[in-house]
């Protein structure tokens, strides 16, 4: 359980958001001049995309259609997982295949906050979550952590310090909740665990050595709040280990990196970032193994989208779009799989400017004043 967590933990501090930003309105032109740079025959690219179903992912998919000139294939499911057992459908509906997934946040430049985004179709345009899945699944654990920083207490008496820790949180029995790693918060006397006294909720240990230091100028007893840290516990959740690309997938992704994303500034950032890093792993070797794909050129990109909140008189919001990793297979059968700040410079020296767009309205007018063609007798 540790290892994993901090081999996951890790990938967050790496998925750069700073200065690897592109605005959708560029991202895509881009990425279809990379995919013609490589090879790709336009008129012959089959696009798809692994977005969630939520509406602000609208834009990107309106932009994707217009420099592919074809709509692209739906590959996703909510949350932005992308479903593997699509591949071979995804493979039969073009020459050229195109994958990108994102997993999204919202984000308010008033406030300056992630994880919220306007909805203009509500009655007085209200804020609510933005990814709502990612929301769902995060709420029961900043639950489990706010109750668990609220009610571990430390205390000093004659200049000894004490932490009481309640003790539900004590209790290794149960299946589920936030558990703590006792060694970094209590003093081991003769190297066991045992309390200095049981309270009637709570039990009182002699604190560590670590905890001593963080609350030295301590004149009354308090709770250990944000001091509470991440390698301080892990959470335990009966999550079905089988439901693969099912109702709890995103919940399997982002559990061993929960104390992390639960302590953060933002954690409907880092939960859409660690979705992103676990989905390109996961997917990218069923995107090897696809037989559909063989012989196939295809670019397989993952990264964030972060929904801006459409202003008062603005339709859509301002998408923009921040690369982790790409999976390319070349028409001869070799693969490369390109990391983050190498994806950012290829498509930051690509163009922009994309003479094979196609016009929408031009295109939905032509089918508008097209002769009736009558199905049936």
């Amino acid at each position: 359980m540790y290892k994993s967590r901090f081999l996951i933990r890790n990938t967050l501090n790496d998925f750069k958001i700073e200065d690897r930003l592109f605005r959708y309105s560029r991202f895509i032109p881009k990425l279809y001049n990379y995919c013609k740079s490589l090879g790709f025959e336009p008129g012959k690219i089959m696009p798809s995309r692994a977005f969630c179903s939520d509406e602000s992912q609208g834009y990107p998919i309106i932009l994707i259609t217009k420099h592919f000139g074809t709509f692209p294939f739906n590959h996703g499911m909510v949350g932005g997982v992308v479903a593997t057992d699509r591949h071979s459908s995804h493979a039969d509906h073009g020459k050229d295949m195109v994958i990108i997934q994102a997993s999204h946040v919202g984000y308010d430049p008033q406030t300056k906050t992630f994880g919220i985004y306007r909805r203009a179709c509500t009655e007085h345009q209200e804020f609510s979550a933005n990814c709502g899945k990612i929301e769902s699944v995060v709420r029961w654990y900043e639950h489990e952590y706010l109750f668990a920083k609220n009610n571990i207490f430390i205390e000093k008496h004659n200049a000894e310090f004490f932490i009481v820790i309640d003790n539900q949180l004590l209790d290794e029995a149960r299946n589920e909740g936030l558990f703590l790693d006792v060694e970094k918060l209590i003093d081991a006397t003769n190297g066991e665990f045992a309390p200095m006294q049981s309270l009637s909720t709570a039990k009182r240990f002699r604190a560590s050595s670590e905890i001593i230091k963080k609350f030295e100028g301590i004149s009354e007893r308090t709770n250990i709040g944000n001091n509470l840290l991440p390698e301080h516990f892990y959470f335990k959740r009966q999550i079905p280990e089988e439901d693969i690309e099912g109702r709890s997938h995103l919940e399997i992704n982002l559990i061993n990196v929960m104390p992390w994303i639960v302590t953060s500034d933002a954690p409907l950032l880092e939960a859409a970032k660690v979705n992103t890093q676990v989905e390109f792993d996961r997917a990218f070797r069923t995107i090897v193994k696809e037989e559909g794909y063989q012989g196939k050129r295809v670019i397989y990109i993952a990264g964030l989208h972060i929904d801006i909140s459409p202003d008062s008189g603005q339709l859509f919001p301002l998408t923009k779009f921040i690369p982790w990793a790409a999976f390319i297979q070349y028409g001869d059968g070799r693969q490369k799989t390109i990391e983050q700040d190498e994806l950012y410079e290829t498509l930051k020296a690509q163009t922009s400017e994309n003479p094979d767009q196609i016009d929408m309205e031009e295109v939905i007018s032509i089918m508008d004043h097209m002769a009736e063609v009558k199905i049936g007798d």
